[in-house]
């Protein structure tokens, strides 16, 4: 497979290909040049529609008779992809990993082999060769800053655990964090109908390692209800109506232990007690809420980490989100609402409380239901 990604790159390094797109790219360098703003929020990918493009592309038809949203060269964009792709599979990096490249080469360039960028960025993931990412020449080698791309990511501790937005973050350390989140769905469908195009390989190396299905491209914050007074509930929130049912228990048990204290080890059986060893922290909160829709999870932050699968995309309700230490071994536990916000037992001295999800810095997060 490492020689399948080598001879496709050299294929696209060509010169008559690099000098065919050149026209190009002067037009479309205000689009490259986005910030974080999602102008275009592309949800409703279809999937079947994108892998007959894809394939159209590959087998070398037109780009006039080919649309796929979101790609406006696709004839330029789809063989980079292909790249990405191939370039991964050589490498073993699991499917979510090349979907997190190829949101990233969405973001960084339009799936472009750009020879300019901010400062001296370069190439499909505008890598900078100043930044120690490797010589000018070898950036805009789209096999070469693949590779750079995926040993980046493959580094990151804990990058299977977190959302696509956050890996990508987590190796570019872009200005716009959460621009990477609005190419989610196109770059798994990409993926899933490259991938199918190489034998032997349906949907690209490795296990499925996460729920990529996206229901939206960002998730709400929280700020829009203002200060939270711990214990309280702010004012217009209800559990969405389209929350899991099982979810909807989880929320609504724990949503009945607020303003409790926090204690440290407590099992959070009987938070309004007396006994302080019955009063919750944030893993046991967790641990009986969705005990009570039926579902049984582990009792300590440090393997809640590992229930359930790991979510790509935005929050549901009824989400666990990590922080404080690591995505592989996080040291607090809380659970999505809805809404923006986030129910937790945060710390000694500290009631059962809701905050909003700005709040929180997100290193994974889970879905159990």
């Amino acid at each position: 497979m490492k020689a399948l990604a080598a001879g496709i790159g050299a294929v696209f390094l060509s010169p008559l290909l690099i000098a065919g797109t050149g026209m190009t790219l002067a037009a479309s360098a205000e689009a490259v040049q986005t910030t974080g703003s999602v102008s275009n929020c592309l949800t409703d990918i279809d999937a079947s529609k994108v892998a007959d493009q894809v394939t159209k592309i590959l087998d070398g038809a037109s780009g006039k008779d080919v649309r796929v949203e979101g790609l406006d060269l696709p004839t330029e964009q789809i063989p980079h992809a292909q790249t990405i792709v191939a370039t991964g599979i050589s490498l073993d990096v699991p499917k979510k990993g090349q979907i997190i490249a190829l949101a990233t080469a969405m973001q960084e360039s339009r799936l472009r082999n750009l020879t300019y960028g901010d400062r001296d960025s370069l190439g499909l993931f505008q890598q900078r060769p100043s930044q120690g990412w490797g010589t000018a020449q070898q950036i805009r080698d789209p096999v070469y800053a693949s590779e750079r791309f995926y040993k980046a990511l493959l580094a990151v501790d804990g990058w299977q655990q977190m959302t696509v937005t956050q890996a990508a973050q987590a190796v570019q350390k872009s200005g716009f964090p959460d621009a990477y989140a609005q190419w989610e769905p196109l770059a798994t469908a990409l993926q899933k109908a490259i991938a199918a195009t190489f034998p032997g390989n349906s949907d690209g190396a490795g296990n499925e390692t996460g729920d990529t299905a996206s229901s939206g491209c960002s998730t709400q914050d929280g700020s829009q209800y203002g200060p939270i007074p711990e214990g309280a509930v702010p004012k217009g929130y209800s559990i969405p109506k389209d929350a899991d049912p099982r979810a909807r228990t989880a929320i609504d048990w724990a949503m009945h232990q607020l303003g409790t204290m926090y204690q440290w080890g407590g099992t959070c059986t009987a938070a309004h007690g007396p006994d302080p060893m019955a009063r919750c922290d944030c893993s046991s909160l967790m641990q009986q809420a969705y005990d009570e829709a039926g579902i049984r999870l582990t009792r300590v932050t440090q393997t809640q980490v590992r229930d359930g699968k790991p979510v790509s995309g935005p929050l549901r309700p009824g989400d666990l989100i990590f922080s404080r230490g690591s995505a592989a071994a996080p040291e607090h536990v809380g659970m999505y609402m809805g809404e923006g916000l986030v129910i937790e037992a945060p710390r000694t001295g500290k009631p059962v409380r809701i905050t909003p999800l700005k709040d929180w810095d997100v290193l994974a997060a889970r879905r159990v239901v």
